[in-house]
């Protein structure tokens, strides 16, 4: 017994050295998609899916997880996003709350501009997670391409989100 449960603190601990050291990396600057996917709550992932998007590696974007209270009007000035941009090109979703729904948003989204492939952007520390749930809500045809945006995790952060893949990742064994 005294084994086993060594063996699995040794790949708990070598599995948080491998997420810690070898986080993803940003996607290959020519890689075109059909839409670009942000999801908010870090810092410089919605101007890395603008950069995207006005680069023309995406023809549309997704902000997934926006706020209640952020009006179009106001996002679309603070990003300096022109109107027609805006109304053509850019759409703002609020059902969001968390990864999870990140996904489901992200999946309606999907089939209702009929895409076949997104470019995903989120932190770095986040995108495994992140990819996990998307590729739970979306067709098993659609291509992802990752494209972290580089962040300064903290131990702690990176810690935590750990943990939530090994769980969402042992939840997902069991069937859930």
């Amino acid at each position: 017994m005294r084994r086993l449960i060594s063996l699995l603190l040794l790949a708990w601990l070598l599995g948080f050295i491998w997420f810690a050291v070898a986080l993803p990396q940003p996607a290959d600057e020519g890689e075109r998609t059909d839409g670009v996917v942000v999801l908010t709550g870090g810092a410089g992932r919605i101007d890395r899916g603008l950069e995207v998007l006005r680069a023309g590696l995406a023809p549309r974007l997704l902000i997934s997880g926006v706020g209640a209270g952020v009006k179009p009007h106001e996002f679309a000035r603070e990003y300096r996003i022109g109107s027609l941009q805006m109304a053509c090109c850019v759409t703002l979703g609020f059902a969001a709350k968390d990864t999870i729904s990140n996904g489901r948003e992200t999946a309606a989204w999907i089939r209702t501009q009929k895409l076949h492939s997104i470019r995903l952007v989120t932190s770095d520390w986040h995108m495994r997670r992140a990819v996990l749930e998307l590729r739970r809500a979306v067709p098993t045809e659609i291509e992802i391409v990752p494209d972290a945006v580089r962040t300064r995790p903290s131990m702690k952060m990176l810690f935590l989100e750990y943990h939530k893949l090994l769980a969402r990742l042992a939840l997902r064994l069991v069937g859930m």
